[in-house]
């Protein structure tokens, strides 16, 4: 599916990794970030330019602590469908960066920048370099509800939820 895009940042176009991949990393983009257009950081973290204030070479986020990454990428998601953002498996086990709301969805009337919102659940600091692969995007199909408002539900053999079925 064709989707129209406008890619402010340094990097390449997210691609698919292999031929069967369901999502495309979506990497950091620090490029126009200045002490004017700073990252948002909620804790304790900050941005490390390199040499002058308008060449950033990576973000250092504490453990606890969050930040709006900025991606470059600008998108037209065609009608009925969205863009997921997942959390990078690898880097969730092995840091501890996730995404803050788990699944961020870019709405396909959402035109603005992408920003992927992360958080160090980690017990170390994390440094987030500029270009580096921090998240996945996933095309979904969505279907809108359409409430139907009765008196009674089917009974089904299930009787509760939230772990009722245990742990084995």
């Amino acid at each position: 599916m064709k989707v129209q895009v406008i890619n402010k940042s340094e990097n390449q176009l997210p691609k698919y990794e292999t031929p069967q991949s369901a999502g495309m990393d979506i990497r950091a983009d620090f490029s126009r970030v200045t002490p004017e257009n700073p990252v948002k950081i909620y804790g304790d973290g900050e941005i490390i330019f390199k040499g002058d204030l308008h060449n950033v070479t990576m973000l250092r986020l504490e453990p606890g602590s969050r930040a709006l990454i900025p991606t470059g990428l600008f998108t037209k998601i065609p009608e009925g469908y969205e863009v997921q953002l997942r959390p990078r498996s690898g880097l969730a086990i092995k840091k501890g960066l996730t995404l803050i709301n788990s699944i961020g969805t870019i709405d396909s009337d959402y035109t603005s920048e992408w920003g992927v919102p992360v958080v160090n659940l980690g017990l170390e600091t994390i440094w987030i370099e500029h270009g580096e692969r921090i998240c996945q995007a996933v095309l979904n199909k969505v279907e809108h509800i359409e409430w139907d408002t009765v008196d009674k539900l089917e009974e089904t053999q299930r009787k509760g939820g939230f772990g009722h079925t245990g742990t084995h």
